[in-house]
């Protein structure tokens, strides 16, 4: 809010100069069909700049709206209407799109998994700074389950620590030497190789990262035979194309930053009613 009023809303102070702005309402309205998410995020920018604001939400976060559908009233000084409203629009407009792809994607597994392992759609870190909470919290509204929220939350090793520690157990043996016991470990894999190598090192989780589909049924029975104990995330170039086939394989996680990076907004625009 302080980056978009700067020093003052000129528009709304040349039509109210004296701060007699009368009571009106507003009326928030889809324009495209989507999840809802963020909508107390709204309220709470309304009300920040003026807590007598009465925002009602008539639609609910992680509900499916249609086109043309009634989301929520907002009853208060015209002035506040006017000047919160883009920053409102903005953050719902944001995370009910996450939350509309987040929920393809999840919807996706649902019709066509078939194994007897429940796969989970799972986030990642690729949100933008300063956003991840809310985004993180869009693709929970869609129907995922957060991955790591930042670095602090658990180890996982990728193919640069991979590499700048010189091998997979190079890098959890001197990992595991410095965490405390509690902390997971998940490692991240690209070849058969590199999952053989995984399975003798007790791990929470192995990640198979942009393996082809046979190379995963092969990996996945190594997992499940030899380290029964660890889930199984595949991650790398999943799409709405490709995820209901590699549900299918019995996984225990699939990882994609598509619900956010390949998100578009959910139209909806405000009307003032006089």
């Amino acid at each position: 809010m302080r980056e978009d009023i700067g020093r003052g809303d000129r528009s709304t102070s040349g039509l109210f100069p004296n701060g007699n702005a009368p009571i009106g309402k507003a009326v928030w309205i889809a324009k495209a069909n989507g999840t809802i998410a963020g909508l107390a995020i709204a309220a709470r920018v309304f009300q920040l700049l003026d807590a007598d604001i009465n925002f009602v939400a008539i639609a609910q976060d992680g509900q499916a709206v249609k086109s043309g559908e009634l989301i929520a009233e907002i009853t208060g000084s015209l002035a506040t209407l006017l000047m919160g409203e883009r920053v409102a629009l903005n953050i719902v407009m944001r995370l009910s799109g996450i939350a509309s792809e987040t929920a393809k994607y999840v919807e996706a597994i649902a019709h066509t998994a078939v194994s007897k392992t429940r796969t989970y759609l799972v986030d990642t870190r690729k949100t933008i700074p300063g956003m991840r909470l809310l985004e993180k919290y869009a693709t929970f509204i869609g129907g995922a389950i957060n991955h790591r929220y930042g670095l602090d939350d658990a180890v996982m090793l990728k193919d640069n620590h991979i590499a700048a520690a010189g091998g997979i157990t190079e890098a959890v043996q001197r990992v595991r030497s410095q965490i405390p016991f509690t902390t997971s470990i998940e490692v991240e894999t690209e070849s058969i190789a590199q999952v053989k190598e995984a399975i003798t090192l007790n791990l929470d989780v192995i990640m198979l990262d942009n393996m082809p589909v046979e190379m995963m049924h092969e990996a996945i029975a190594l997992i499940r035979e030899y380290s029964p104990h660890s889930k199984i995330e595949a991650s790398g170039n999943i799409t709405l194309n490709t995820i209901g086939e590699i549900s299918q394989l019995g996984l225990d996680y699939i990882s994609t930053s598509a619900m956010v990076t390949r998100s578009h907004w959910l139209d909806i625009s405000m009307r003032i009613k006089t």
